[in-house]
């Protein structure tokens, strides 16, 4: 049984900066963040405050200019098994069925094939896929793609699931229901999350968790615990608390921005 209180994920001083022909962008500056094992974490804040550059450093995807990443304490150099990564545009391979989507990373590691069998039944049946097992990608709503994406990654049997706005093409409607069905499966496996939004309801409905970030340099803002019993109701007070808190803190960046934005104009 895991450790609730083990640090699984330790970023230390991550600093990254791009360099274009003509100018640097620094998108991280000075992070550091302990997650432990089992957390739900929601990285929050406007766009190009450097949430995806953080998750894709932890995935191994692009390396920090400076500072460490650990992760279930192997310091990050690459991509591994043990963080799996789920994307907003599916990426599926839309050659395969449904089944063999689930079943590749499983193939490609050699296991032996009842094995691969029963793991893909199972998360058929975990992600209501059983009905759609032999469809083909082009022939699933974007819910159900990304369910399947899900699968894949969980067939992995990764500690760490990395998930950049997955849910943000979807409407409302499958995006609350994915949401529960995520919880659902977080319940059950415990495995660590961190999640990629920049809507501050998913974050509250989702995280142990929300990191808010800065605009451009990337660095953290606040660190806030959400305090809430699960199902979460979006109608309650205490839940609205904490978005009219986050939603100022998110604000002050989206405004900053502009006014960097402004200030370029000017000298332009």
């Amino acid at each position: 049984m895991m450790n609730p209180m083990s640090t699984q994920i330790k970023i230390s001083g991550v600093n990254k900066i791009f360099t274009t022909a003509d100018k640097e962008v620094i998108a991280l500056r000075d992070i550091h963040l302990e997650i432990p094992e089992g957390q739900f974490v929601c990285l929050l804040g406007p766009s190009g405050c450097g949430k995806s550059t953080l998750l894709n450093a932890i995935a191994g995807f692009a390396l920090p200019t400076s500072g460490t990443i650990v992760a279930n304490d192997v310091q990050v150099k690459q991509p591994g098994p043990d963080r799996g990564m789920v994307f907003q545009e599916y990426a599926l391979f839309p050659w395969m069925t449904v089944e063999k989507n689930i079943a590749f990373g499983l193939e490609i590691k050699g296991m032996n094939p009842a094995d691969i069998e029963r793991r893909v039944s199972d998360l058929l049946h975990m992600l209501g896929l059983q009905d759609f097992r032999q469809r083909y990608p082009k022939d699933l709503s974007g819910g159900m793609r990304q369910r399947v994406a899900i699968a894949r990654v969980l067939a992995l049997d990764s500690p760490i699931m990395l998930m950049d706005e997955p849910f943000g093409a979807l409407d409302a409607l499958t995006r609350r229901n994915l949401q529960d069905e995520l919880l659902r499966i977080w319940s059950e496996l415990k495995k660590t999350i961190i999640f990629v939004t920049h809507s501050i309801e998913e974050a509250i409905y989702l995280a142990d968790r929300v990191v808010v970030m800065t605009y451009r340099p990337g660095t953290v803002k606040k660190d806030i615990l959400i305090d809430l019993p699960r199902l979460r109701d979006p109608s309650t007070t205490a839940f609205n608390n904490l978005k009219r808190e986050l939603s100022l803190l998110v604000m002050e960046e989206q405004q900053r921005h502009h006014h960097d934005e402004m200030k370029l104009g000017a000298v332009d």
